[in-house]
């Protein structure tokens, strides 16, 4: 397995240091949590932090222990999805936080370990759960749904236009018992893909294994539970923090922040009323990407979308 770089480190921190600097007992909430590298920095880096880690995988708790060992005093780890952060907070007994960090989309431990079936490049089962004491797997799912909803799957989520072409094989393979593997997955993607476009885009069987994962997890319905449950859990000076990896966790993601920025005047009226102005505001205007050198050194940040807000109103 690869070490795990984590990424965007440095500029995660800096965002969320003006939220934690000058607190006696400041909280910073990891809701993807994986192997733990953002927490240790943040752990390090500010010595009274208390840092409330969540995850889905089983896997990558065990991991977070051991990387957090010697910090384990300052940190509560929790077996949750992060659509679960007021339930979390509730049962903590904590009302607001200082700080909330996403590093979304499927991570490295889970990419690297060929079992988990979350990567194309070696024959694995087709599982993708990343909590894999629950839910269905990949396989399941293409067994089961029917025509329809494999197409409405791969299309949306995918973002692939053969997706027809993808599902019409894909059942015929299913019925005749040939697609158990994440390699056959691939083989099939890739023969349904005009050569043409095979040439071009990295590997056609991406969007497709994308699509599944999304499905399996249920990646996009539960960002858009977390995400205003995220800002709602902020105190004034507060600040979240997510990194997105792809168009369709990005778009959730700005859409609920513009949501809370915007001015509650109606449009069209030449200044504020009273009471009007937002609770928060965006540290970042729009978003950022990966520096050049950070990509350099770890690719996976290639595609990262980062997107910062303060709240600054009870």
């Amino acid at each position: 397995m690869q070490q795990h770089i984590p990424v965007a480190l440095e500029r995660c921190i800096a965002l969320l240091t003006p939220a934690l600097e000058n607190k006696t007992n400041p909280v910073v909430i990891d809701a993807t949590l994986g192997q733990g590298g953002h927490s240790k920095a943040l752990l390090n880096t500010f010595p009274t932090l208390k840092i409330i880690g969540l995850d889905r995988d089983l896997s990558a708790i065990e991991l977070a222990k051991t990387n957090l060992q010697e910090v384990m005093d300052r940190t509560v780890i929790v077996h949750a999805v992060y659509d679960e952060i007021t339930q979390v907070l509730e049962n903590l007994g904590i009302s607001k936080v200082d700080g909330i960090l996403f590093d979304l989309g499927v991570s490295s431990m889970q990419l690297d370990n060929a079992d988990r079936g979350f990567s194309y490049a070696n024959p694995a089962p087709l599982d993708m759960r990343m909590d894999q004491s629950q839910g269905i797997s990949a396989q399941e799912v293409i067994n089961s749904y029917s025509k329809g909803e494999l197409v409405r799957v791969i299309r949306n989520f995918g973002e692939e236009k053969f997706a027809t072409r993808i599902v019409d094989n894909l059942i015929k393979a299913r019925e005749a018992g040939t697609i158990n593997t994440t390699k056959d997955l691939a083989e099939l993607v890739k023969e349904s893909i005009p050569a043409a476009t095979r040439r071009t885009g990295g590997n056609p069987a991406k969007r497709t294994f994308q699509a599944l994962r999304i499905e399996v997890n249920q990646e996009l319905a539960v960002l858009e539970r977390a995400i205003p449950q995220a800002i709602a859990a902020l105190q004034v000076g507060g600040r979240l923090v997510v990194m997105s990896y792809q168009s369709l966790e990005d778009k959730i993601v700005k859409s609920a922040f513009s949501k809370v920025t915007a001015s509650r005047t109606p449009l069209g009226l030449p200044i504020d009323l009273p009471n009007s102005k937002a609770d928060y505001k965006l540290v970042i205007s729009g978003s950022e990407a990966a520096s050049a050198d950070e990509i350099a050194k770890n690719p996976r940040a290639g595609s990262m979308r980062l997107r910062a807000l303060e709240r600054v109103a009870a």
